[in-house]
C-alpha cells in the first residue's frame, strides 16, 4: 500500500491545483467582467469618448510594442489607455465633456480632476489590477514635474502613463471633439515634438515620431475613419494566447459606430 502513497499524495494535489486554478480563473473572468461594464458606461454615457479610448488604445499598443515592453506591461498599458478618462463620466464632468463650445478656465479647472475621479472609480479593481488606479491617476503628468495631479517627474510616472500621455495628447490633437475640431496629423507630430522631455518622455517621444511607427499609426487612424463592421474584434497579436484578463472585446464598436460615425 506504501508504494502507491506518491501517486495518491500527486493526484491529491493536481486535485488541488485543478480547484485553485478553476478558482483564479473565476476571479480573474470577474474582473475582466467588471473592466467591460465599465467600458460600456462609457460608450454610453458619450460615444465620442468611446471612440477616443479605443484609439488611443490602438496607438499605446503600437508604441508600447515598439518600446519592447513584454507581455504584462502590454496589458498595462492597454487597460490604461482604455480607462484613462473614466473619471469623465462622472455626472458633473459629463456635461461639461458634452457642451459643443470651448471650454472656459473653470471647466477646465473641473476636468483636471478627472484622473483623480478616476483613479478612485478603479480603486475596487486594485485587487486585480493594481496598476491600473496608478496608471489613470497619473496619465496627465508631465516629464518635468509640471503636471497633474501629483507633480511627478520623470521615471516616477509610471511607464504605461507616458505612454499613454503621448497617443492621447495626439489623438486630441488629430480627432475632433464636442469641444474643439480636428487639426491634421503634421500639427499632431508638432505638438507631440514640441512637448518633447518638457511634457513626454524624450525617449518615447523619438520612439513615436520615428518612420515605422509612424506608418503603424496613420494606418491605424485610417482605419478608425473608416466604415465600421459589425462585431469587430481586436485580432491577438502573433504568439500572443487570449486569457481571461483579455476577453471583453474593447473594439467592438458602439451602435453609433456602427451607423458610420467617427
Amino acid at each position: 500500500m506504501i508504494r502507491f502513497a506518491p501517486i495518491i499524495a500527486g493526484a491529491a494535489a493536481g486535485a488541488l491545483y485543478a480547484r485553485e486554478r478553476r478558482s483564479r480563473v473565476g476571479v480573474e473572468r470577474f474582473g475582466a467582467s467588471a473592466l467591460e461594464a465599465l467600458l460600456n458606461a462609457v460608450d454610453a454615457n458619450n460615444p465620442d469618448t468611446g471612440a477616443h479610448v479605443r484609439r488611443v488604445a490602438d496607438y499605446a499598443l503600437i508604441l508600447a510594442e515598439a518600446a519592447d515592453c513584454d507581455e504584462k506591461m502590454l496589458r498595462s498599458v492597454e487597460r490604461v489607455a482604455l480607462f484613462h478618462d473614466i473619471g469623465k463620466i462622472d455626472g458633473a464632468l459629463s456635461d461639461i465633456v458634452n457642451e459643443s463650445e470651448k471650454l472656459t478656465a473653470v471647466e477646465r479647472r473641473a476636468i483636471m480632476t478627472h484622473p483623480r475621479l478616476g483613479a478612485e472609480v478603479l480603486s475596487p479593481l486594485a485587487a486585480f489590477y493594481p496598476d491600473l488606479p496608478a496608471g489613470v491617476l497619473a496619465h496627465h503628468e508631465r516629464w518635468d514635474g509640471s503636471g497633474y495631479p501629483r507633480g511627478l517627474r520623470g521615471r516616477r510616472i509610471p511607464l504605461a502613463a507616458r505612454v499613454v500621455a503621448i497617443v492621447d495628447t495626439f489623438d486630441a490633437v488629430t480627432h475632433a471633439r464636442s469641444y474643439h475640431t480636428a487639426r491634421s496629423m503634421k500639427k499632431g507630430i508638432e505638438v507631440i515634438g514640441g512637448g518633447r522631455a518638457t511634457q513626454f518622455d524624450p525617449d518615447l517621444v523619438d520612439l513615436f515620431l520615428s518612420d515605422p511607427v509612424m506608418r503603424e499609426i496613420r494606418s491605424a487612424m485610417q482605419k478608425a475613419l473608416a466604415p465600421k463592421r459589425k462585431g469587430g474584434k481586436r485580432k491577438s497579436r502573433p504568439g500572443h494566447t487570449d486569457t481571461p484578463d483579455l476577453t471583453f472585446r474593447w473594439r467592438q464598436q458602439s451602435p453609433s459606430q456602427q451607423n458610420g460615425d467617427r
